[in-house]
């Protein structure tokens, strides 16, 4: 195999162009090398809506039952059913067949071991790629099995524990799948909501015929803040294509930033688990850690990926981990990233509250305004960082190295990090209810950073 297909592994997954960088054959050796590496009895196979999606699941599963191991398949799927048929179930393990929010012409993996948790570079990956890369083939004794399994009733019946139902309000709620797979849950979950759903791109489509779903991008927001608006209605969702992030727009169809939501999550789930660990990523934190403090929480910093989220709330037994980027953990779903629980959990607190999603989040945007995460390319990006450190760092009054640098002041603070993946820096800047001096210092660090 030529090492042009191992770009592919990256440091959380593989992912990659199909086929030069992720073929059939590949995804073969990766069944067959987690087999040898792991020794699995039983593991759980799905892919989601990509067009490349069923032929790789296939190869990868003919790998493993050539290997011995039984195959759990659940078809079409989001990852986060990977993660919880493999919990709920007692597997040994499980891989998803996604590339997430990438370009239709790419695919990949995401694996995890037994009770979901993740295999990234330093917990198995690295040897993976070792093993595909040597080629060696595995025999079990005897070729394993494939059963097909509808993991759905169980997985909708995890989501609705983490709520009351039944004091869900009448919500006008616009839904945008992005012709991902979220409208199949989406679709599954109806009957038990009292809401009126409002249905945008809700047929899965490999294609992508209105580009790929990752609300992220300011591009991709406005058409589910127009329906919101025309429609009147209450809240609007967007999903990524594999639905593990789910984004959120208030009543005015403006986008509430993922940090936000972060807190709000905290303060209701700290309501039910009084005293517990909150981890939060250290990109913007002094939203969540004031929310989580006077809700008798404990705030923990972790380092961004959620390899690493997952790892820290195991080890310090915390219910919920939150990250700007959108991905949300809840230790009752395996320490796993759900796009489903966080929205059902938002329109609970809307129907207990009485108040509408802006209303909630105003007073926080108020006392914390922040820039939204900036990416510049750059051709030094380390360079770059100790350049801003030289500058700032001798005035600062803390310097946190969690992942990346984050240098704290009186009323502002900063983070600035390097991409895993590209040669980027992404830069985040809050302040003390001050929008001017966010302003000012937002663009001091873009200049003084430089690229484009």
């Amino acid at each position: 195999m030529s090492t042009m297909k191992i770009a592919a592994f990256k440091a959380y997954d593989i992912r990659g162009r199909v086929p030069d960088e992720l073929d059939e054959e590949m995804a073969y050796r990766i069944g067959q090398a987690y087999a040898a590496l792991f020794q699995p009895k039983r593991i759980a196979v799905g892919y989601d809506i990509r067009l490349s999606s069923p032929t790789l699941a296939g190869a990868l599963t003919r790998g493993l039952v050539k290997a011995g191991v039984d195959v759990v398949d659940i078809g079409l799927c989001g990852t986060e059913q990977i993660y919880f048929a493999t919990a709920h179930l007692e597997l040994d393990g499980g891989i998803m067949v996604t590339a997430s929010h990438n370009p239709a012409d790419y695919n990949g993996m995401k694996l995890v071991r037994e009770q979901s948790r993740p295999i990234s570079g330093d917990s198995g990956l690295r040897e993976i790629e070792a093993l595909v890369i040597a080629g060696k083939e595995v025999t079990g004794r005897v070729a394993g099995d494939v059963e097909k399994v509808n993991i759905m009733p169980a997985y909708i019946e995890c989501l609705l524990s983490f709520i009351d139902a039944a004091k869900i309000k009448p919500f006008k709620v616009v839904c945008n799948a992005g012709n991902g797979g979220a409208g199949m849950v989406m679709d599954a979950l109806e009957k038990y909501l009292p809401c009126d759903f409002i249905k945008l791109l809700f047929t899965p489509d490999g294609t992508f015929p209105n580009g790929v779903p990752n609300p992220l991008l300011t591009e991709n927001r406005k058409a589910t803040a127009e329906v919101v608006r025309r429609e009147k209605a209450d809240i609007g969702i967007a999903w990524d294509g594999d639905y593990d992030r789910c984004f959120f727009f208030d009543e005015n169809g403006e986008f509430i930033e993922g940090y936000y939501i972060v807190g709000l999550l905290a303060s209701q789930i700290l309501k039910r688990h009084s005293g517990a660990g909150i981890v939060h990523d250290p990109r913007l934190t002094w939203n969540t850690v004031e929310i989580v403090r006077e809700a008798g929480g404990s705030p923990i910093e972790n380092k961004t990926g959620h390899a690493f989220m997952k790892e820290r709330m195991r080890a310090e037994d915390a219910v919920y981990g939150g990250e700007m980027s959108a991905h949300h953990y809840f230790k009752d779903f395996a320490y796993c990233d759900s796009g489903m629980i966080p929205w059902l959990i938002v329109l609970e607190t809307m129907s207990n509250s009485g108040k509408k999603l802006s209303e909630l989040v105003y007073e926080r945007e108020k006392l914390y305004p922040v820039s939204g995460e900036i990416n510049r390319r750059l051709d030094n990006p380390a360079k770059a960082i100790e350049r801003v450190l030289a500058e700032y760092g001798p005035r600062s009054l803390h310097i946190d190295r969690t992942d990346g640098i984050g240098l704290e002041f009186d009323r502002w603070r900063f983070n600035l990090r390097m991409s895993n993946t590209e040669p980027v820096v992404r830069l985040n800047v809050e302040t003390r209810g001050d929008k001017e001096l966010l302003k000012k210092k937002t663009e001091e660090i873009l200049n003084l950073l430089g690229g484009e």
